[in-house]
């Protein structure tokens, strides 16, 4: 005797198998979207630290008066001043265990010390910009370690010129970071033709603070 072809239960078959190659692409996409999401989240709070501890010392320090580095300074390689302690301040947070960037400070593409503008707060004064630049060991010493970072050859804004007295300066410390992301999500953007098919998302972070009196 013959069977007839479960014709029915083979079309249910194929059709739950279409459908699951529809969805395990957009799972996936959610999926890796999430975590690169988490991934970001997590080294955007690195840099959002770090800035703030560097604007903190610089505030701190202010003109370097009143404290053990004198106002001689001026934050060249030779006498890098203040502007030393504020990058160390930047890097200690970068090289801290369990950072994400600590591996990754070759990305750090530069670190910036300028002078705020009062009338546009979180925007620098033109022509303050110290930006020390990524050279990794090649930096002026601190505590005995060179820093990853080389100033510029002739600072802008040097720290003897600070004010911290009655209406004083607001010093910012910003810095730039590309990002490479883990997950395939990059494959499955130059796939589609998105923006991030590099796979490099360009991060920055800055911080502003009264110099202490």
């Amino acid at each position: 005797m013959s069977r007839r072809p479960p014709a029915r239960r083979d079309r249910s078959r194929g059709q739950s198998l279409v459908e699951f190659s529809v969805l395990v692409p957009a799972f996936m996409l959610l999926l890796f979207g999430m975590l690169e999401f988490g991934f970001v989240f997590t080294h955007n709070l690195t840099l959002e630290y770090a800035t703030r501890e560097g604007a903190r010392t610089g505030a701190a320090l202010a003109d370097g008066n009143q404290s053990l580095l004198t106002c001689n300074g001026d934050g060249t390689s030779a006498n890098p001043g203040i502007d030393a302690q504020i990058i160390a301040a930047v890097e200690r947070v970068l090289n801290s265990p369990g950072s994400p960037i600590s591996s990754n400070m070759v990305h750090v593409t530069a670190i910036n010390i300028w002078r705020n503008d009062p009338l546009n707060p979180g925007i620098p004064v033109a022509g303050t910009v110290n930006t020390w630049t990524y050279s990794a060991g090649n930096g002026p010493p601190v505590d005995t370690k060179n820093l990853d970072f080389i100033p510029p050859g002739s600072p802008v804004w040097k720290p003897c010129t600070r004010n911290n007295g009655a209406s004083p300066d607001s010093i910012g410390v910003s810095l730039t970071y590309d990002y490479q992301m883990v997950t395939p999500l990059s494959a499955i953007a130059r796939f589609f033709g998105g923006g991030a098919s590099s796979g490099v998302i360009s991060m920055a972070d800055r911080t502003v603070m009264a110099l202490n009196p």
